[in-house]
């Protein structure tokens, strides 16, 4: 499996060395943030968002310490142990992420109990993850949603990435809670990230497209690290 195979879904610490695996067990402890991804089959959206995620992490951060920065995904619908959408890993490639070792998950009590950060294709998913209780509501966002709470906070309030990226998540998390009653979506849809599973490629590339620049102040904001140009 390669490094940026799946985490806590097969046992397995790949990935471990960058942090973008799971180098620990359930209750093992230690300073970790693990941020999950969900959609519905765990194929098409959230395996897109969780290796943009890592993959966008890994180049940001370079040679600086990551500290234990946990991505991962699963299906509120998920087809449990099936690879990706061959689109999508098509799309990924586009980008230079890996496909490599992915297997899909449904989403189960513990993914949410152990996540720091839910981050979700649409708001019908933030409702079902939400709703499984766990103290949820506070970390759990639809991924737009969370871009656009980030987008307003100022970066100079967060802790610096000399502090750990952990510490930084944390405070971006609850500062994203604290503006979401403020900062509301313009519309409806804006929130939503639309399900290509049956589409052409080249929708499921437009839905790459949204998703990774979706992802890139999220990102930023994380590691304090803007992206090349």
């Amino acid at each position: 499996m390669s490094p940026e195979g799946r985490g806590i879904a097969s046992g397995h610490t790949s990935g471990a060395d960058h942090g973008w695996g799971d180098p620990h067990p359930a209750g093992a402890g230690g300073d970790t943030f693990r941020i999950l991804h969900v959609s519905t089959g765990n194929v098409c959206r959230s395996p897109i968002t969780e290796r943009l995620t890592r993959h966008a992490l890994a180049h940001r951060l370079g040679g600086i310490p990551a500290g234990d920065l946990i991505v991962e995904s699963a299906g509120t619908w998920g087809h449990e142990g099936a690879p990706m959408e061959a689109n999508a890993a098509a799309v990924l490639a586009d980008f230079g992420a890996d496909a490599t070792g992915f297997m899909g998950r449904e989403l189960l009590d513990e993914h949410v109990i152990r996540a720091d950060l839910v981050l979700t294709a649409t708001r019908d998913h933030r409702a079902q993850v939400i709703s499984m209780g766990h103290s949820a509501g506070l970390r759990t966002f639809t991924l737009k949603e969370f871009t656009r709470l980030v987008r307003a906070i100022d970066p100079a309030t967060l802790p610096p990435l000399d502090d750990g990226v952990a510490e930084r998540a944390r405070a971006l998390v609850r500062a994203a809670a604290a503006l979401r009653g403020w900062l509301l979506a313009p519309s409806p849809d804006a929130d939503e990230v639309y399900d290509p599973y049956g589409a052409p490629i080249t929708f499921f590339r437009s839905i790459g497209d949204e998703i990774n620049q979706a992802l890139d102040p999220v990102v930023t904001a994380l590691t304090g690290v803007s992206p090349p140009r």
